[in-house]
């Protein structure tokens, strides 16, 4: 090293000539993801299973050259093979792999009324993330510098009543992140984000979006005095992905304002 470092030049598109998937990319979080890719330099396949969103999405960003779209059930392994198969065809490489897809709600049956089908439909997302993060890695592997990203959740700390499932899920996701990132370094880093409340009304499907409805209460419960949107969590992946965070990988970064961190009385 020299005995005076270098300034380094920040790249104003630090994933250029990078293709990523992105599951459950076509609404919600997961478009705020594949935007903030494109936005980066990118190139981003999305997967989702609602076609006609993934539809809606390439006409909107009309970007033909560096977006597409592929109908995929993370569940089903022989359809991330092909989604895997159709992202290398198209794109001729894949860099970065963010594993969104999953049941959004936190909120189920009971446990003690839950059937084992029930339970097993609600760890869809840790079951996705293993089978797309399995087919992907020869591919990453071979960039010498691929990203993980696995989409869990503040639920993964703290939870409401009846969320059993979806917190094994989510906390699944961050104990499969630090033990992905061991067995796959140092070509592959792999992290996990942890969103808190994020409104995603306006970033579903046309004809399903709304204007948010929120209160001043709701934005108020947050150090940052507002409710989180998609590209806040976009901005954290673009970092992720790409070599800015090249030191990092294992961990789980909570995005979420600061309200996991604000003392809560009864009142």
């Amino acid at each position: 090293m020299p005995l005076t470092p270098a300034i380094t030049d920040w790249p104003a598109q630090p994933l250029r000539d990078r293709v990523v998937i992105v599951t459950g990319g076509a609404q919600g979080v997961g478009r705020g993801i594949a935007q903030a890719v494109l936005g980066a330099g990118g190139s981003v396949m999305i997967a989702d299973l609602d076609a006609d969103a993934g539809r809606a999405c390439l006409k909107e960003w009309a970007l033909p050259e560096r977006a597409a779209f592929q109908r995929a059930d993370v569940a089903s392994e022989r359809s991330v093979q092909a989604l895997v198969k159709a992202t290398l065809k198209r794109f001729g490489r894949i860099d970065g792999l963010v594993n969104n897809a999953g049941i959004a709600s936190a909120h189920g049956t009971p446990l003690a009324e839950m059937t084992l089908a029930e339970w097993q439909r609600r760890l869809s997302s840790l079951h996705g993330a293993f089978l797309c993060s399995k087919h992907a890695l020869p591919a990453l592997h071979a960039q010498a510098g691929g990203s993980i990203i696995n989409i869990a959740s503040t639920r993964a700390w703290q939870s409401e009543p009846d969320s059993e499932a979806y917190a094994a899920a989510k906390g699944g996701l961050v104990a499969f992140t630090h033990a992905l990132a061991i067995s796959s370094g140092p070509d592959v880093r792999v992290n996990s984000i942890s969103p808190g409340w994020i409104t995603t009304d306006a970033w579903q499907a046309p004809a399903r979006r709304r204007t948010p409805k929120l209160s001043r209460r709701d934005h108020a419960q947050h150090a940052v005095g507002r409710v989180g949107q998609p590209e806040d969590i976009g901005a954290l992946a673009v970092f992720l992905l790409s070599d800015l965070s090249g030191f990092i990988t294992g961990q789980d970064h909570v995005v979420d304002g600061g309200m996991t961190r604000t003392m809560i009385y009864a009142e």
